[in-house]
């Protein structure tokens, strides 16, 4: 099991997985937007997403977990 977390406060700009996707290590699991950059958030190993816990539009906080992987 992996838990995916936010590095730093931003927003939730756009969610480009779904729960229950099988994904690959490298995959984009969300998009990030902080200060007009636009910060991928990647899978840290290949499985399933079993768990988002973010949305589009949601500000997270650095060490939110935006992501489980099993």
């Amino acid at each position: 099991m992996a838990e995916i977390r936010a590095e730093m406060v931003a927003n939730v700009w756009k969610v480009v997985a779904n729960q229950g996707d099988a994904v690959e290590d490298g995959d984009t699991l969300v998009i990030l937007e902080s200060m007009k950059m636009e910060i991928p958030v990647l899978a840290e190993g290949a499985g399933t997403l079993s768990e988002l816990r973010v949305e589009e539009g949601q500000v997270v906080q650095e060490g939110d977990v935006i992501a489980v992987i099993t």
